[in-house]
């Protein structure tokens, strides 16, 4: 118990750390928001009249008084849910705007990690499971390969192939013009196609980080005096692997995993930038070249929040897999 206790203190000082650095960090950046909405509506060629930044600067709510009152503000609001109105995407507020964009990511970057990490892990064990055979060489050799190529490469050379060339699936974005967003067969089917590239690119070099980790940890672990000793008593080849390899081989898969949904709100930013994908990513990207801090806030917190849950259950689920954890902590 005092184990996931001190877990859990960790986390909320972590939290309270994260937040404040989250409140900083923008007000800290240079520009003003309200000149630069000003300046992209006149044109770059014409002057800025200070009137106009003032009128959009209220428009807009910008925060006003000293650091320490805004922070106040800031928690409040945090607490309350209400991150304001964004400003890229005037009059909607920047709940509205990420709940637009948090179905598409969570649908195809979830579901693309969740695979990525189950077939990772079963390749990577069968790896360490056959190691130094022919199996084990194609699976790390084409590993090691295909994270040498440059993710972006890749990205393109679908869309060359399965788009422009096959025709097969869109060069792009959410869904085409003639769907109307909605639960109904039309718009999920066009949905589907237009996420199948995407999430292909995703795919090839998602689980090459859980095939090399597992394979390099399981290969580890099987040398190990426990493992030894599980031979010397007869025990099956098959059930090391499985009881004394994987069961500890897996567990740093495990944080990483844990990582990778924690950070699933920030989506991809390249993959959807790539392929115009509508999901919280490019949002994110929008809203940093815009100055638009209560977008910017409320992203970075959502991401920070994730991966701090993701990283409290890993470290929860450690304590469930290896005892020997718990017992460390106690001494």
């Amino acid at each position: 118990m005092r184990y996931f206790l001190r877990r859990l203190g960790f986390f909320l000082v972590t939290l309270w750390a994260a937040v404040t650095l989250n409140f900083l960090i923008p007000r800290l950046q240079p520009g003003d928001p309200a000149e630069a909405i000003v300046s992209r509506l006149a044109g770059q060629s014409q002057a800025v009249d200070p009137a106009q930044v003032e009128a959009v600067r209220k428009m807009l709510g910008t925060p006003d008084g000293n650091l320490l009152q805004q922070y106040g503000d800031y928690l409040s609001a945090v607490v309350a849910g209400d991150f304001g109105v964004s400003y890229t995407y005037f009059p909607y507020t920047v709940t509205h705007m990420i709940g637009q964009g948090l179905l598409w990511t969570v649908i195809l970057v979830g579901v693309t990690q969740v695979v990525s990490f189950a077939v990772g892990t079963l390749l990577g064990a069968w790896a360490a499971y056959r190691r130094n055979s022919r199996v084990d060489s194609v699976i790390t050799l084409g590993s090691t390969f295909v994270g040498t190529l440059p993710f972006f490469w890749l990205a393109l050379l679908l869309i060359y192939v399965f788009a422009i060339g096959l025709k097969w699936f869109p060069e792009g974005g959410g869904y085409g013009g003639g769907s109307n967003p909605g639960w109904n067969w039309l718009f999920i089917s066009d949905a589907f196609q237009h996420s199948v590239l995407p999430a292909m690119a995703l795919l090839i070099v998602g689980p090459i980080g859980s095939i090399m980790g597992m394979r390099n940890n399981m290969v580890q672990t099987l040398g190990e005096d426990y493992a030894r000793l599980a031979r010397a008593k007869g025990l099956s080849r098959r059930r090391i692997a499985l009881t004394y390899g994987a069961r500890i081989a897996i567990l740093p898969n495990v944080t990483g995993f844990a990582m990778a949904l924690g950070g699933l709100l920030g989506g991809t930013l390249l993959v959807e930038t790539i392929f115009n994908y509508p999901g919280l990513g490019r949002m994110m990207l929008e809203a940093v070249s815009s100055h638009d801090y209560p977008l910017m806030q409320a992203l970075f917190l959502y991401i920070t929040i994730g991966t701090l849950l993701a990283n409290v259950l890993a470290d929860m689920l450690y304590g469930v897999l290896d005892p020997r954890v718990r017992r460390e902590e106690a001494v």
